[in-house]
């Protein structure tokens, strides 16, 4: 059924805009005129264009706790939708909203009208809609699912903060470094090599350096952003992007931190899957696809294998080698008391503490690392400067 784009006046006069499905451009005004709007304009829009459409997570967090908190008074999903598509600041999701709106009042479900936005609504925010929805709660699926981003939102807040003051730290180091070498060291060495004085090699070497310093740095980002596409490269091949992953996590102190986050967030969405109702398989098919780490997400892909297979699923992780194994003895204990469901909570909540605590350690290892690296570049800058001056002190007293 093709989609329409419109522009309309509502009852107070202000102006609104929508999507909605329709057989015909007739019908689609009809519709328009039986939602009490006065159409302005109307024009035929590709279905495809939510494909790749992008909204901020704060946005989605901020929506999906606001049908939440409307649901739960009891309030029509479809006035719901019709509300918060209004109040919302990003455009894509206010259209998004509008016409999974329009496809629950034609019938849909609203799990199945969210499918039309994949990118805006991924598999599990679908799969808890739908779980909600056929158990008769979707309020709590909504308000579960606002948890579970708050959640998603702090996690990686903390992970990019681990990292952002290093990075910061790097880029200031190298930027003083660059400055010292293009512009102070050869404005000062220039006076010794017009009195005749013979370099010394320290300062000779940095001189040669300075001289192609914008070059070195411009083939530096060149390196880093070839680096970049061709592992973006790499990674489209699933068994190549799994043998890189698995590297990842070999890495030290980086690597824990990448499993501990992947674990987290795989604990995380079991625990809410489970709480929605969904049976184990399901959840982990589908919590499976969050995770970012591709050899993580085969290792957990094989335990649902053979879970389905009625094998021991607790044993094919613990085969993987990688997990962690507090994590293991959470789950098979979960697992064979059938209280599995709260075990992943606790685990969640442990692998979160270890997140912030790995978060500490790399700081403490990183910041000195950075600072010894930046001054020990700057003192060298600054022995190539002084050696001349002291050589051209001995020839004078000499």
């Amino acid at each position: 059924m093709p989609t329409y784009k419109y522009i309309a006046i509502n009852e107070s006069g202000k102006k609104v805009n929508g999507i909605l499905s329709s057989e015909s451009e007739r019908a689609a005004r009809q519709q328009i005129k039986a939602s009490n709007l006065t159409p302005l304009s109307l024009g035929k829009t590709n279905r495809n264009q939510f494909l790749k459409v992008r909204v901020s997570q704060k946005q989605l967090l901020f929506a999906t706790r606001q049908i939440a908190t409307l649901l739960d008074s009891s309030i029509s999903i479809d006035e719901t939708l019709k509300s918060i598509a209004l109040e919302v600041e990003d455009k894509s999701l206010s259209a998004a909203l509008h016409a999974v709106r329009d496809e629950i009042l034609q019938g849909s479900r609203i799990a199945e009208a969210m499918s039309s936005h994949p990118s805006i609504f991924n598999e599990t925010y679908r799969s808890l809609v739908a779980a909600g929805d056929a158990a008769g709660n979707l309020h709590i699926a909504f308000s579960n699912l606002a948890d579970y981003l708050e959640e998603s939102a702090l996690v990686r807040q903390q992970v990019i903060s681990a990292l952002a003051y290093p990075v910061i730290l790097m880029v200031f180091s190298v930027g003083v470094v660059f400055a010292l070498l293009t512009f102070v060291m050869p404005q000062v060495v220039d006076q010794f090599v017009r009195a005749g004085t013979q370099l010394p090699f320290l300062t000779a070497v940095l001189m040669g350096v300075s001289n192609y310093s914008v070059l070195i740095l411009l083939s530096f980002l060149l390196l880093i952003l070839g680096s970049f596409f061709y592992y973006k490269h790499l990674i489209q091949n699933d068994q190549t992007a799994i043998t890189i992953h698995r590297r990842f996590l070999k890495i030290p102190l980086i690597g824990a931190f990448i499993l501990n986050a992947e674990v987290e967030r795989f604990s995380r969405v079991m625990h809410l899957m489970m709480k929605s109702g969904l049976n184990l398989d399901v959840s982990m098919q589908q919590a499976s696809v969050v995770i970012g780490n591709k050899y993580i997400a085969k290792s957990v892909e094989d335990a649902r294998v053979e879970l389905v297979e009625g094998k021991d699923f607790i044993q094919s992780l613990r085969e993987a080698s990688i997990f962690p194994s507090l994590f293991l003895q959470l789950l098979s204990s979960g697992y064979k008391s059938g209280n599995l469901t709260f075990m992943f909570e606790k685990v969640a909540q442990y692998m979160k503490g270890e997140i912030e605590s790995k978060r500490s350690t790399v700081l403490s290892l990183l910041e000195p690392l950075v600072i010894i690296f930046g001054g020990g570049i700057i003192l060298l800058i600054v022995l190539a400067i002084l050696l001349p001056i002291m050589q051209m002190n001995s020839m004078a007293l000499g």
